[in-house]
């Protein structure tokens, strides 16, 4: 095993190590302390929409989850149509790795796209849209090789797998996200501070944000 590998499996080890179940629908929507919630990562947010939207829509997700893909190929890009694109929410993406393979996944989407949004969410629907393939087998191999179709030569690759600063990021990140806002699962959305838990349908989703929309 390379150097870059032992120093990448040591530092994610903490990040597994709270391995939780993928949930289905919160038995009730919950509200959280919004002051904790607006609270950017360590990494900084990736943030869609303008920032006077009236309403904020924020997902944490792991891009090894199921329900996350569900969710990215089949209703965000309505949600996006809808509501982002005219202007009515703002969406964060907050990265919630729940194993190695979806550590490394987000290490690379943040690589790719070098503090621009719109490169952040192209990397990860192609992470999404190709999950069965990248976590079941030869993750690196696969990784390295989304990580080229999306301009990141092998050099920073490594360098991107190798980076420890990155990895203490996404594990403060998630130990936030879990002490302080009780998030637990993937996906977790919180809608201008209403915590929703699991998969739901687009219909949900309107009904809740044309709620807030109201409010």
């Amino acid at each position: 095993m390379s150097t870059t590998r032992r120093k990448f499996n040591a530092g994610l080890f903490a990040v597994t190590a709270a391995l939780l179940l993928i949930g289905q629908h919160a038995a009730e929507a919950q509200d959280v302390d919004v002051a904790e919630l607006a609270k950017p990562v360590p990494l900084g947010d990736i943030v869609l929409g303008l920032a006077n939207a009236p309403v904020t829509m924020i997902e944490y997700a792991s891009l090894s989850c199921g329900h996350c893909a569900a969710f990215h190929t089949g209703i965000f890009p309505t949600i996006k149509a809808e509501y982002i694109d005219t202007g009515k929410l703002r969406f964060i993406f907050r990265e919630y790795p729940l194993d190695l393979q979806a550590a490394a996944a987000s290490m690379v989407a943040r690589c790719v796209g070098d503090g621009d949004p719109q490169k952040y969410h192209e990397t990860a629907a192609k992470l999404f849209a190709s999950q069965d393939q990248w976590v079941r087998t030869d993750t690196a191999a696969q990784l390295r090789r989304i990580a080229n179709q999306s301009g990141l030569d092998d050099g920073a690759f490594n360098t991107c797998l190798g980076n420890q600063a990155m990895v203490d990021a996404l594990k403060l990140g998630m130990e936030h996200a879990h002490t302080r806002l009780k998030v637990d699962s993937t996906p977790t959305f919180f809608v201008n501070g209403t915590q929703l838990k699991g998969a739901w349908s687009i219909d949900e989703f309107r009904k809740l944000i044309d709620a807030k929309l109201k409010s």
